[in-house]
């Protein structure tokens, strides 16, 4: 894996493989990730993981350029999107496109990422129109936590099946290269991965969709107490840290570490 993914070739790949992409918010793991994934996402779920907040909704564009940047020197192979955090693309078509170019110019991100549907159609049609790709991101969207109640799956009534329906025919034809899908019934996921053109890469959606996303820490178990139905802990990273830790403090304290390998000769 040399080449960089592109979006047309993120497109392209509908039908064909599926996608695979996580979050990273440093270099570091950037790094380790890049050639095992297609996406990097520099998601404002960093709000969450990395700043100890309850919520998404108090990241700031400055914020997501700062982590974009470091992500984006590490990413050699994967595909870097970044996410417009709350009120950098609500206000007016302009504002967003703005943003948006801020994360591309300044963040390095390859492409942006915002949330809803037919409602932001049109925005997302004027940032296309600039040139800057745009990944939509439709069902559980965390921007709107207050609105939805909390973090509840979406797309349970037939009329709500329908507006999601639609919210993807909108982004798709507004000019969207991909969908994330969060939070929505396995059974509505696969119909609207069907019915699109272009790639859907699921986050609590079944196994329906083009491709599937996580959160990093998650997905490492770096919070073993955080365990939502659709997510899977593939390691233990965060027992591993603490036995690491624990080991290092009693050497340091008995006076083992460091010994004479690890030191400088006089």
């Amino acid at each position: 894996m040399n080449s960089k993914m592109t979006t047309p070739q993120i497109r392209a790949l509908k039908g064909q493989v599926k996608l695979v992409a996580c979050t990273a918010y440093d270099y570091t793991f950037a790094r380790l990730a890049d050639e095992l994934v297609d996406i990097l996402l520099v998601g404002d779920s960093l709000g969450m993981v990395f700043q100890g907040r309850e919520n998404t909704l108090s990241v700031t564009l400055d914020q997501i350029i700062y982590h974009t940047q470091a992500v984006a020197r590490g990413a050699r192979h994967a595909h870097v999107v970044a996410d417009l955090p709350f009120m950098s693309y609500q206000v007016n078509a302009e504002e967003a496109l703005r943003n948006s170019g801020r994360l591309i110019s300044e963040g390095m991100a390859e492409g942006v990422k915002l949330e809803g549907g037919v409602t932001m159609a049109k925005t997302v049609e004027r940032i296309v129109e600039a040139g800057i790709p745009v990944m939509g991101h439709i069902g559980l969207t965390p921007q709107s936590v207050h609105a939805m109640g909390g973090f509840k799956v979406q797309g349970k009534s037939p009329s709500a099946r329908e507006s999601l329906m639609q919210d993807a025919l909108a982004l798709e034809d507004a000019g969207v290269y991909a969908i994330v899908l969060e939070g929505i019934p396995s059974g509505l996921a696969k119909a609207i991965s069907e019915k699109v053109q272009i790639p859907t890469i699921g986050i609590g959606a079944g196994v329906g969709c083009d491709g599937q996303v996580l959160v990093s820490t998650d997905l490492l178990g770096m919070n073993p107490h955080f365990k939502p139905k659709f997510l899977k802990h593939f390691a233990q990273v965060g027992e591993e840290v603490k036995d690491a830790l624990q080991e290092f403090a009693q050497e340091v304290r008995e006076g083992v570490f460091p010994d004479a390998s690890h030191s400088f000769a006089d």
